[in-house]
């Protein structure tokens, strides 16, 4: 899904723009037990609670694609034979109403969702009437040809609040704010089937993670049982190992200045063409970047095998993940150093005396502490 088609479905999330007629759900405590299933009719449920329920549901659909948000692809066998896909099709298609069949995804959340805390399973189903969108990206209610029908579900970790000092305007008293049970932003959940090119796409997922180092594969293989995603963060840590095991002792400050320069360039391109489609890099892009800045042919010939054992033969990931585009970092042991990308300029590594120098450019308006000083 691309980022158009996921906010697309994000703005239904509201108490008067879906078609939502009941919030399903179980409470699971700490020890891993199922205390409490229940059914809410949305029409019944107090107004400003159905928006902040809905709001909690629209955070599964929140985030950057490639780090909280993951295609998930079922092989062709899954689809036709496969236990998990059959059991997503009958939640879809019964809207929901297959008790069996939603006791089942409770207990698969339930028995390989890995946390010590108590939580809440959100489930709702939703049926959009798909309307023709022009290219000025103008909405044809009238003239709809499809019907989307889709399950989100949110995982929702409970946690007791604080007890706080509050006070009573009315009697001009302080007085204790108990304790409470707060439902917080979902961990995980996903969406099902995916809404590819604005329409049904039964052999796709789309899947959240609240955290970009965690991908929850036990939960994945519970629900999908397809190949596993890398992190974000893993995905950032495995392309900087491969760097360093490829260039080696080429890997000095202007080769990785090089390198970043030209991923946010990439990056910069990509948004400013307005694709639809997500920006992924994988082995020829990242083996073109090293042999543009320079790097030998003889540490280049390294590049495919080091690769493909870090990352996968076939394996792409959003740049994104791997630098960050409005940041530039220089780090010691004992000093960090961030600058914008396009004042890197600004520093540069030496040797004086034998000793190793990371040297900062300075001009005017040097402070310490706050208080401009002179540098004479």
């Amino acid at each position: 899904m691309t980022e158009k088609e996921i906010a697309e479905i994000r703005k239904r999330m509201k108490h008067d723009r879906n078609n939502v007629t009941k919030i399903y759900g179980c409470y699971v405590s700490a020890n891993k037990e199922i205390q409490n299933v229940f059914t809410q009719t949305v029409g019944l449920i107090p107004l400003e609670t159905n928006e902040m329920l809905f709001s909690m549901l629209k955070k599964t659909l929140s985030g950057r694609i490639g780090r909280n948000l993951h295609d998930i692809a079922f092989r062709t066998e899954q689809v036709e034979t496969s236990d998990e896909h059959k059991l997503l099709m009958k939640l879809r298609d019964s809207e929901l109403s297959d008790e069996d069949a939603v006791k089942e995804l409770y207990e698969k959340i339930v028995n390989s969702y890995p946390t010590d805390e108590s939580y809440l399973i959100l489930l709702v189903c939703d049926k959009y009437d798909l309307p023709n969108i022009s290219k000025n990206d103008e909405s044809f209610e009238d003239d709809s040809t499809e019907v989307f029908r889709y399950i989100l579900c949110s995982v929702c970790p409970i946690k007791l609040t604080r007890t706080q000092l509050g006070f009573s305007n009315g009697d001009e008293n302080f007085k204790s704010i108990g304790a409470d049970n707060s439902i917080c932003a979902p961990e995980i959940g996903f969406m099902f089937p995916s809404f590819d090119d604005r329409s049904t796409n039964i052999y796709n997922a789309l899947y959240y993670t609240k955290s970009a180092s965690e991908n929850y594969q036990t939960v994945t293989d519970s629900l999908f049982n397809t190949d596993v995603f890398m992190p974000a963060v893993e995905q950032k840590e495995t392309f900087q190992s491969l760097i360093a095991e490829t260039v080696g002792d080429e890997c000095d400050y202007d080769l990785m200045q090089n390198v970043h320069g030209q991923i946010t360039e990439m990056i910069a391109e990509h948004k400013n063409t307005n694709q639809q489609e997500e920006l992924s890099v994988g082995k020829t892009e990242i083996k073109n970047i090293l042999t543009k800045c320079g790097v030998s042919e003889e540490n280049i010939s390294k590049f495919d095998e080091n690769y493909d054992n870090s990352f996968g033969e076939k394996s792409s990931f959003n740049p994104q993940n791997i630098i960050d585009e409005n940041n530039f970092e220089v780090k010691t042991p004992d000093v960090t150093i961030k600058v914008k990308p396009d004042k890197s300029y600004l520093l540069d590594t030496k040797v004086i005396d034998g000793v190793k120098y990371v040297i900062v450019r300075a001009e005017e308006g040097v402070e310490v502490n706050g208080v401009k000083i002179n540098i004479i």
